[in-house]
C-alpha cells in the first residue's frame, strides 16, 4: 500500500518568483515523475535532469513528455528497457536564461594605466554590464550546483571583481590617451567585451553588453589637469600672470586692519606683487650687472639749519614720524587727514 500512497508528479514546470534568479531545483522531496508525465520549459529557460549525482540530460524551451524514448542518457543509466512504465527520480534543475540587465561594476580604488601622454596614470571607472546563461551544465557544474536557488547577488562579486582585473589590460591596449577616452565610452565597452567573453564562457556565461558610464581622476590628479587645462586655455604667460594678480589684491587686503587700512596695505602688497611677476614672466636672458651710481651731487652751499620737524608729522593711528606730506603712513597703512 505505501507503493500506491507515493505521490506522482505529472507536470514539472517553473515561472521566476522575482528578479535575481539564475537557477532553481524543482522541489522533489519523495515524489517520483510519472513515466508519461509533461516537462513544460518556457522560453528564456532551460532544464536539466540529475539522475544519482551525474547530469542525465538538458531541455531547452518546449514541452516534453517524460518517457524512456524522451530521456536516452537517463534510460541508459538506469538500464530501462523500453517496455518499463514504473515511475522514476531525478533531481529536476532549471534555469533562467533571459537577460540580467543592470548589473553594476565599478573601480573600489583607482587602478594604474599607461598613457601616451601622460605617463603612468591612476583613473576610477564605473558602469553596468549585462550577461545571461549560455551553457546551463557547465554553469550547473562549476557554479550553482546544487544549491536550491541561486541568485543573481552570490554571483556579484566574483564578477565584479573579474572585470576590474581585466580592465588594465584591456584599457591598455586600447592605444586610447586619457583625454580621449570620454569620446571613447562605445570603442572601450566593446574592448572589454572581447576581454572577458572567454571568462564568462568558462562560467557558462554570455557576456552580452558592457557599457562605461565615466572615467575620471583621483580628486589630487583632477586638480593637476584642471590646472594643466586652465593653463592651455590661457595662452599668454603675461595675461595668465595679470590674472592671477588680480586674484591675488582681494587676498591681500583681507588682513586684520580692515577698512582703509586694509585696503592700502593690500594695494601695496598687490602692486609689489604684481611688479614682482611681471618682471619673472619678461625675464628673457641672464641679468646684466647693475649700472654704476651716478656721482652724488655738489653739496648745497650752507644755508640757515632746517627747523626739525618742519617736513615731517605723526601718524594719527600709530604716531610713527612720516612725511608731512603722506596720504598713508607707511607703518600701519593708515589714511591720513
Amino acid at each position: 500500500m505505501s507503493f500506491f500512497s507515493k505521490q506522482f508528479i505529472d507536470v514539472i514546470h517553473w515561472t521566476e518568483p522575482g528578479e535575481g534568479v539564475l537557477a532553481y531545483r524543482y522541489p522533489m522531496e519523495d515524489m517520483e515523475i510519472q513515466n508519461g508525465g509533461q516537462l513544460t520549459v518556457r522560453d528564456s529557460q532551460a532544464a536539466l535532469f540529475v539522475n544519482e549525482g551525474q547530469i542525465a540530460d538538458v531541455f531547452g524551451p518546449g514541452l516534453y513528455t517524460l518517457t524512456t524514448q524522451t530521456l536516452p542518457i537517463l534510460t541508459y543509466v538506469r538500464n530501462w528497457d523500453k517496455a518499463f512504465k514504473s515511475p522514476f527520480k531525478s533531481d529536476v534543475y532549471y534555469f533562467s536564461t533571459r537577460l540580467q540587465t543592470d548589473q553594476k561594476w565599478g573601480t573600489a580604488t583607482p587602478i594604474t594605466i599607461r598613457d601616451k601622454e601622460f605617463g603612468a596614470v591612476r583613473i576610477r571607472a564605473y558602469g553596468i554590464y549585462s550577461y545571461r546563461v549560455a551553457d546551463a551544465k557547465l554553469f550547473y557544474q562549476r557554479v550553482s550546483g546544487t544549491v536550491e536557488t541561486y541568485h543573481v547577488g552570490d554571483l556579484e562579486g566574483q564578477l565584479r571583481d573579474t572585470i576590474v582585473g581585466r580592465m588594465t589590460a584591456a584599457f591598455a591596449s586600447s592605444a586610447i590617451n586619457f583625454l580621449d577616452m570620454a569620446a571613447s565610452q562605445l570603442q572601450l565597452g566593446q574592448t572589454m567585451i572581447e576581454a572577458l567573453r572567454p571568462v564568462f564562457a568558462d562560467l557558462g556565461l554570455e557576456i552580452v553588453g558592457f557599457v562605461v558610464e565615466n572615467i575620471s581622476l583621483p580628486d589630487e590628479l583632477q586638480k593637476i589637469l584642471d590646472q594643466r587645462i586652465g593653463m592651455n586655455m590661457i595662452g599668454d604667460m603675461g595675461r595668465y600672470t595679470q590674472f592671477q594678480v588680480a586674484q591675488a589684491i582681494p587676498m591681500a587686503a583681507a588682513n586684520e586692519g580692515g577698512g582703509a587700512a586694509g585696503i592700502g596695505v593690500g594695494l601695496g602688497a598687490g602692486m609689489t606683487m604684481a611688479q614682482q611677476m611681471m618682471n619673472a614672466a619678461n625675464f628673457s636672458g641672464p641679468q646684466q650687472p647693475p649700472a654704476a651710481p651716478a656721482p652724488a651731487p655738489a653739496a648745497a652751499p650752507a644755508g640757515p639749519p632746517a627747523v626739525a620737524g618742519a617736513a615731517t608729522k605723526f601718524c594719527i593711528a600709530c604716531g610713527q614720524s612720516i612725511p608731512r606730506a603722506a596720504r598713508f603712513c607707511a607703518e600701519c597703512g593708515g589714511a591720513q587727514q
